[in-house]
């Protein structure tokens, strides 16, 4: 089954080529149900590491990284590079590459919630009585959170959440949602599971099964964004090796690992996948923010084959958006 998404700057259908689908496909279905052990293996944390190292480390990768060519293979606009594209001799680099955000990716508004990175988006409701309300499907909000964490539990039960999927070929830095104090941060271990359409519908939540790093922001301290309490939650993924802690306050310049007490601003960059796919999750307390208008329209556009909707039984289209663009706006 193909899957299309739509592309919100030109609000074109697309249809998007799954890496390695055939493999993850096999991994989910016939692996999975035939060799449980075998699969808990190959989505453990020390195999993901030994399939980046593979795929974007070794000599062989190196040698068909191609430069130009592979670039353009991917869809990365060169004119979007900080480095010069000759620096960017092996699939690693390529992968770990810094742009020039501040011209070519515009921020956000005030008041307004910042796409943590360049995704395809759904948004969803914890409320049953929502209609963007789906019973864990992405994640068990319990399991995501951490069940000892009854704070975060309390302020988030009946929010809101925005799941980003980063696909292999994206610019793989995750910037800051909203202006905001760190109120904490916290690791969860866990799997490394593929963040493919088809093994996240196979699998029951496997956002909170996977390894995932937390970052709650107070947003309604001074210099904050106003949009309540935000939960930042960081999902490492198949051939995600690590999720790096680089808070810039300028540029990429000075990257810091984020601690309680930090003031963070909008837009700058914050984390760093290495590298693959992988997935960013927003959490919103009830009632304080609203979603973008044009991505609840197109998340229900009919006629739009999704993998989602098929596996979820009901009309699910992602969106592409950009790191720093508007993804939603406080109520308050």
């Amino acid at each position: 089954m193909q899957h299309y998404y739509i592309d919100r700057c030109s609000g074109e259908v697309r249809r998007e080529r799954l890496l390695g689908d055939g493999l993850v496909g096999i991994l989910y279905s016939r692996v999975r149900e035939q060799s449980p052990k075998l699969f808990r293996a190959l989505t453990s944390p020390r195999a993901s590491a030994w399939l980046a190292h593979l795929n974007y480390d070794s000599l062989l990768g190196a040698r068909l990284a191609g430069a130009s060519r592979f670039l353009r293979s991917l869809g990365v606009d060169p004119e979007e590079l900080r480095e010069p594209l000759e620096a960017l001799d092996t699939p690693r680099k390529v992968f770990e590459r810094r742009i020039r955000y501040e011209d070519c990716r515009p921020l956000a508004g005030e008041r307004e919630v910042a796409s943590p990175a360049d995704a395809r988006v759904l948004v969803g409701s914890l409320r049953k009585a929502s209609a963007l309300f789906l019973k864990e499907k992405f994640f068990s909000f319990e399991e995501l959170l951490g069940e000892t964490k009854t704070r975060w539990l309390t302020a988030f039960r009946g929010g809101d959440y925005a799941v980003f999927r980063l696909t292999p070929e994206k610019y793989h830095y995750n910037h800051v949602p909203a202006a905001g104090r760190v109120v904490d941060h916290y690791e969860i271990e866990g799997a490394h599971h593929s963040c493919n359409p088809s093994a996240v519908v196979s699998l029951v939540t496997p956002f909170s099964k996977n390894r995932r790093v937390i970052t709650v922001l107070d947003t309604d301290t001074q210099g904050g964004e106003r949009v309540g309490l935000v939960a930042m939650i960081e999902v490492a993924a198949l051939m995600i090796g690590e999720i790096v802690q680089c808070y810039s306050p300028q540029d990429y310049d000075h990257p810091q690992p984020i601690m309680p007490g930090m003031l963070l601003a909008k837009g700058q960059p914050k984390s760093l996948f290495r590298p693959g796919s992988s997935t960013v999750v927003l959490l919103f307390q009830p009632g304080r923010v609203g979603f973008s208008e044009d991505l609840l329209a197109n998340q229900l556009r009919p006629g739009v084959t999704s993998r989602f909707s098929a596996g979820f039984g009901r009309p699910l289209v992602e969106t592409e958006v950009l790191v720093r663009s508007a993804v939603a706006r406080s109520l308050a």
